[in-house]
């Protein structure tokens, strides 16, 4: 089980995530690796928009094989290249999630380990 956490006493989040996710012990529990926009044949798309549709289908295709589903992200947390479309990772970001509300952290870097990477997306899961 997944209860988003919401203090009274603190300000709402900036967008549309959680402050914090509580699970159960009972949970099986999933953490990725950073994923980055890799394509199955081992491109790489250049435009940004594109790096994000790759990842997460690189992401919902751990789920799939670990018997999740993407509602049962409680965190994320993004690496991204600075002057990137902030409104269009969260726009993906959300999509993915199917609106439901996760933990998530972004955090702007110089570069990632490849450069014509735009970005680097890593998650954890709890299911049953």
């Amino acid at each position: 089980m997944k209860k988003e956490i919401r203090p009274d006493n603190i300000a709402a989040p900036a967008a549309n995530y959680a402050h914090a996710i509580l699970t159960t012990k009972e949970s099986q529990w999933l953490h990725t690796s950073g994923v980055v926009p890799i394509a199955q044949d081992g491109s790489t798309p250049a435009d940004f928009d594109t790096q994000l549709k790759v990842i997460w289908q690189n992401i919902r295709a751990m789920l799939e094989t670990a018997a999740m589903k993407p509602s049962d992200i409680v965190s994320v947390t993004t690496y991204v290249v600075p002057d990137q479309d902030l409104q269009m990772l969260m726009k993906h970001r959300d999509f993915a999630l199917d609106h439901h509300k996760a933990a998530s952290t972004l955090v702007i870097v110089a570069s990632l380990a490849k450069p014509e990477w735009l970005v680097e997306i890593s998650v954890v899961a709890a299911g049953h």
